[in-house]
């Protein structure tokens, strides 16, 4: 923490680091970072007022925030489409942690299948400050051809790393209008959300609601795509799909908390 900032109470940094990762209007999608050091003050993922820090004693143990629990153990089962073509994606929340600028994140394994095939495996890293808002701190990802075979490991980034930033995934307090950075790497992990509603209606295999949080999720790096993802209090996302670019979409079939 600089010199001009340590009168301020670890609240209040907290407070500034987040709103610099929930901003409004295009400042988020088109700011651009100065470099993370390596070690030191954790950097804010997006919006105006870059550098805010953060410190490790800002993040708690759990991830408990509502629309994204990541109990370890806990399972969650989607089918869908990938441009036509039958998808499966399982995920689950291992006891596993990775420390990355001294903070203890949660791992969470995400395997994507294909025709039945491994298509994509990735280890993400989340974890949640005291305010329950929930940051994506990096993920290290391969892309798998056929045979199984890693092919590519684009989109992989970790916070502190060549300017990597983490982002906040989740608002513990999600207000309609909210628009953040979820990850920052540039070319690599470019990531946008947008709270659309907070009382969606959806309808999947487990379960039915009329008070999901919808949000509009998109990436520079692919302007001709947007998602619309849905969360559901005590269960995470139970939906996703692309309303506009190649025909891709997710549904929660089954979850089994840890």
């Amino acid at each position: 923490m600089s010199a001009n900032n340590r009168s301020i109470p670890r609240r209040g940094i907290l407070a500034l680091a987040v709103s610099c990762a929930l901003t409004g209007g295009a400042t988020a999608a088109s700011a651009a970072p100065a470099a993370t050091p390596a070690a030191g003050p954790i950097m804010s993922g997006a919006g105006p007022g870059w550098p805010a820090t953060l410190s490790p004693s800002d993040f708690v143990p759990q991830v408990t925030n509502p629309w994204f629990p990541l109990k370890p153990g806990s399972v969650w089962h989607y089918k869908g489409l990938k441009e036509g073509v039958k998808t499966t994606d399982t995920v689950i929340v291992t006891h596993q942690t990775k420390r990355i600028l001294g903070v203890a994140t949660t791992v969470v394994h995400d395997v994507v299948k294909v025709k039945g095939k491994p298509e994509e495996v990735t280890d993400d890293f989340y974890v949640q400050d005291r305010e329950g808002n929930v940051w994506y701190f990096g993920e290290e990802t391969e892309e798998l051809n056929a045979q199984g075979k890693p092919t590519s490991t684009e989109g992989s980034f970790e916070a502190g790393v060549e300017g990597a930033r983490a982002g906040v995934l989740i608002p513990g307090k999600p207000k309609v209008g909210q628009v953040g950075r979820q990850e920052f790497l540039k070319g690599e992990a470019e990531d946008h959300f947008e709270v659309l509603d907070l009382k969606a209606s959806v309808s999947v295999p487990y379960v039915s609601t009329q008070k999901a949080l919808r949000t509009r999720e998109w990436t520079p790096l692919e302007p001709g795509t947007i998602d619309n993802k849905y969360y559901v209090r005590g269960v995470g996302t139970v939906r996703e799909f692309a309303v506009k670019g190649p025909v891709e979409r997710l549904r929660l079939v089954s979850f089994k908390k840890g």
